[in-house]
């Protein structure tokens, strides 16, 4: 059975790549507009891995995080944070939060699919 990944980006162009790239690699992808919309899927259905962007409206990608883990569905699930933020108050804040990694856009296709697989396989 494919494993499935939730995608949440405000940006339509970004969410566009990010699933063409994935669902090439055999993965299943939901896609969310922003972390309330991400959050609320996440509710409904179970994801293997949460790949978010930082700055969006509603709710940021920290935020998501955070409301993320505490769900206990999603305590181990692995997240990755796919932003424009490289700083590394920024990444301190993702993992404090409780992101698993952090990539940077833009994005090369075929590392994001690498880091995919050696996080879920």
């Amino acid at each position: 059975m494919a494993k499935s990944i939730l995608a949440v980006d405000d940006s339509a162009s970004i969410r566009q790549m990010v699933s063409f790239t994935l669902k090439g690699g055999g993965y299943e992808v939901t896609e969310a507009i922003d972390g309330q919309d991400g959050l609320n899927k996440a509710k409904t259905k179970s994801f293997n891995l949460v790949l978010t962007d930082q700055n969006m409206p509603n709710m940021d990608g920290l935020t998501l995080i955070k409301n993320l883990r505490a769900l206990p569905q999603y305590r181990t699930v692995p997240i990755l944070m796919l932003t424009t933020e490289s700083g590394e108050a920024m990444k301190s804040q993702g993992k404090a939060a409780g992101a698993t990694g952090w990539l940077v856009k833009p994005f090369d296709p075929q590392k994001l699919l690498e880091v995919v697989k050696k996080v879920i396989g």
